[in-house]
């Protein structure tokens, strides 16, 4: 049995998951250890226990385990991504935040990256920059039980010290970017779901490919498909700014000049801006 946190053991919010690719990218599909199938994170009933999944693992030839964060549990994830080289050294980014939230923290499957989960929540269900992602309801975290060495073995409260690390590290646009929506919305019970409608609708294709990061469509120019995936993205959710610019940080797209400040606004929030005029 893979060795996890107790406290996160107890909850019945685990998924199996297995790589998979979509439009030449890799991705680690959700399993329901129940049926084998495809899980969702907004689908409680393709959810199982802990016990469970570890069970399920072998019979469904998965390749791991998997925790799903939801707004009712206390946790929330941070991912460090390509931080850790083959000698175990981290990016001193990645150890200033492994240090400044000093809990849980384990190696990703790939073991180039670190999970680290904290008790805390964020506005919305996440956020996204280079190599930094964070999430406490919507979205599922492989969970390996690969614990980093000299990090503490529970979860721990670490509210103000996660405020800190998103203050320091997800540059504020709040003040350039309107926040009330000029359209009514579609509503949806989660971020999940959304995205999965718009990769079903008549342009589904096109939006999967701006989703996972390829411009290909616009000769490879990524301020023209940053402007594209955002005007997407303003229909489905009825251009609504902050939501725009959370599911674009979300995207394949995202990258550090979304966050770059041109005069008074940044070049992301000039994109949303512009995504909403008619």
């Amino acid at each position: 049995m893979i060795a996890v946190p107790a406290e996160l053991a107890e909850y019945k919010q685990w998924v199996l998951w297995k790589r998979v690719d979509v439009n030449g990218r890799t991705a680690k599909l959700p399993i329901s250890a129940w049926s084998g199938k495809a899980a969702a994170c907004d689908k409680p009933e393709t959810w199982a226990s802990f016990r469970h999944v570890c069970y399920a693992l072998r019979k469904h030839k998965a390749e791991g385990i998997g925790f799903v964060f939801t707004a009712d549990d206390p946790f929330c994830g941070i991912d460090l991504d390509h931080c850790r080289d083959h000698t175990d050294i981290l990016t001193p980014q990645a150890a200033e935040i492994v240090s400044s939230l000093s809990s849980y923290t384990e190696l990703s499957p790939s073991r180039t990256g670190l999970h680290i989960l904290v008790k805390a929540k964020i506005v919305g269900s996440g956020r996204r920059t280079q190599g930094i992602e964070v999430y406490s309801a919507g979205r599922y975290f492989t969970i390996t039980g690969k614990r980093v060495d000299g990090t503490p073995e529970k979860i721990e409260t670490r509210q103000r010290e996660l405020d800190a690390m998103i203050s320091a590290h997800f540059p504020p646009d709040a003040a350039a970017i309107p926040s009330t929506p000029t359209r009514p919305r579609i509503e949806f019970r989660s971020d999940a779901e959304l995205i999965r409608r718009a990769l079903r609708a008549k342009s589904g294709t096109r939006f999967s490919k701006l989703w996972n990061g390829d411009a290909s469509d616009y000769e490879g120019d990524h301020s023209r498909a940053d402007a594209a995936l955002c005007r997407m993205l303003s229909y489905w959710t009825g251009a609504d700014p902050s939501h725009i610019d959370r599911l674009f940080r979300m995207s394949g797209l995202m990258r550090e000049k979304w966050n770059r400040r041109t005069g008074e606004e940044t070049y992301g929030a000039r994109t949303v801006r512009l995504s909403l005029r008619p």
